[in-house]
């Protein structure tokens, strides 16, 4: 329960208690729910929500500071995109295991050195899919391990060029433009 100071002085709570939860779809990545929930004043409303595994997402710099990314067609949003390797966890697995892995699957790179960014929230107001974000440094490669599934071709730009590509709107996965920033901001400090 969070509490949220008012304009006029006193403590507001802001939470949402689940009355009820029916399972609309079960599926391979994503499960959505219709719950029902009571509001802080007591009112009830509906809730779609979306349960995901989470995933990871990995900003990996060669020894030039190029950033290694992939083009892939999204189908939910019906174009390619740029962005750093990522994949989704899978049910109890450690973020750092599954970017390891996803690194080397999609780029064919290892990481000497892997320092964790943190995490985000992709879109609370609907799922609960976070994405754990690493600093892949000191690579070495070796053969790609796409999955059968996975259709992409990987690249490397410069951290500078990809920063201001972010900031452009050029680029905007959200998981690249977090990680990137992130990694731009421990560069400048």
């Amino acid at each position: 329960m969070s509490k949220i100071e008012t304009s006029v002085g006193e403590a507001a709570e802001f939470y949402e208690k689940t009355l009820s939860s029916a399972e609309i779809y079960n599926g391979k990545i994503i499960h959505v729910s219709r719950d029902e929930v009571e509001l802080p004043g007591g009112s009830h409303a509906v809730r779609e929500v979306v349960s995901h595994n989470g995933g990871v997402g990995i900003v990996a710099l060669d020894e030039e500071d190029n950033v290694l990314l992939v083009r892939q067609y999204r189908y939910p949003v019906g174009q390619e995109l740029i962005e750093i390797p990522a994949g989704t966890l899978k049910k109890g697995e450690d973020p750092m295991v599954c970017g390891l892995r996803e690194l080397k699957e999609e780029t064919g790179a290892t990481a000497g050195r892997f320092t964790s960014l943190g995490s985000i929230l992709c879109s609370p107001g609907f799922s609960n899919q976070r994405l754990y974000l690493y600093l892949a440094e000191d690579l070495s490669f070796g053969e790609l391990k796409l999955d059968d599934d996975e259709f992409l071709s990987g690249f490397r730009m410069p951290l500078t060029e990809l920063v201001e590509r972010v900031m452009s709107g050029e680029i905007d996965d959200c998981k690249t433009v977090a990680g990137v920033l992130k990694v731009w901001e421990l560069r400048q400090k």
